[in-house]
């Protein structure tokens, strides 16, 4: 299946899963709990107000990977960048920082091998966050002690973030 085909389809589109393909063009769906859209919604606010005027965060991005298309849970992309990718369906370029939200369903082989897609696909850095809101910053360099691309922003995200 091509992920045209699924953004297309009537019978794809109100699950309450995050769908992905895999490298044979199967559909990967991965359920969500309330607190990982919560950690979404903080994480997409806070991105929003440590970055004003360069760009945006939003959540749910369809990148183009070499393992076919992967679903970043929120990202923050330039406006030159976005400005490259906004008219298709998965984005030929990830935006510069892409985040995925850990969730119980998720092996950590998965998340490694999802942050490798990631910055193979151009992203400058990805962020993984646990079940606690704890955040590890990566480059291509390796794990960083804090976000190159956003320093002030917080090692865990909480409620009160």
């Amino acid at each position: 299946m091509k992920w045209q085909e699924v953004c297309e389809s009537k019978y794809l589109r109100d699950l309450p899963f995050k769908i992905e393909l895999n490298k044979w063009g199967q559909i990967v769906m991965s359920p969500a709990k309330i607190k990982h859209s919560l950690y979404q919604g903080l994480i997409v606010e806070l991105l929003n107000s440590l970055i004003v005027d360069r760009g945006f965060a939003f959540p749910e991005c369809a990148i183009q990977t070499s393992d076919n298309v992967k679903v970043a849970d929120v990202v923050w992309c330039s406006e030159a960048r976005f400005n490259e990718i906004e008219e298709e369906f998965a984005a030929s370029i990830a935006p510069e920082i892409c985040i995925e939200i850990i969730s119980a369903s998720n092996t950590l082989k998965e998340m490694e091998e999802k942050k490798d897609l990631y910055l193979e696909a151009q992203a400058e850095e990805v962020w993984l966050c646990d079940s606690e809101g704890n955040i590890k910053f990566y480059n291509q360099q390796g794990e960083l002690s804090q976000s190159l691309l956003v320093p002030r922003f917080p090692q865990q995200v909480t409620r009160k973030t």
